[in-house]
């Protein structure tokens, strides 16, 4: 997720429905109430479906994303508006190409920079590190770790 990431009011049209080829967007409807709710994107008209855009609540907007970034098919990054504002506010990275995300960054003040992430060091497929950036200065101020056999967590100021 870029720091000015945001999702413009884009409204699903019938110019974007219809049948899957090479190198188009299409409109899908993936819960057949007749609206188009999701956007499959071959940016690189290989055939591959390398982004979708999707509108989660039904409003006719897109409120979230997928994006294979390194080409194995495997949707690798996502960003959500998760309060309905237009803007994204949580994204989610795959960053050992195991096909799970292990790292989930959130906005906790709205201003469209990424303040917390929450990662998984250990492959295990359980978050066991949170990093806070309260100040977008790109250090962390505060580490949380989470101790797995207690569930207790152990915060630390940088």
């Amino acid at each position: 997720m870029s720091d000015d990431f945001d999702f413009e009011d884009e409204e699903f049209t019938e110019e974007e429905t219809g049948e899957a080829s090479e190198g188009d967007t299409y409109g899908v409807d993936t819960d057949d109430d007749g609206e188009i709710d999701a956007l499959a994107i071959d940016s690189d008209q290989d055939g591959d479906i390398d982004a979708v855009a999707l509108d989660t609540d039904g409003d006719g907007v897109i409120d979230a994303g997928a994006e294979d970034t390194d080409g194995d098919g495997v949707m690798d990054s996502a960003i959500m508006d998760t309060d309905g504002d237009g803007e994204a506010d949580a994204a989610a990275w795959d960053t050992d190409a195991d096909g799970k995300f292990d790292e989930v960054g959130v906005d906790l003040d709205q201003d469209g920079d990424i303040d917390a992430v929450a990662k998984d060091e250990n492959a295990d497929g359980v978050f066991d590190v949170a990093v806070v950036d309260t100040d977008n200065d790109g250090e962390a101020d505060e580490v949380i770790t989470l101790e797995p056999e207690t569930g207790e967590s152990d915060a630390a100021k940088a």
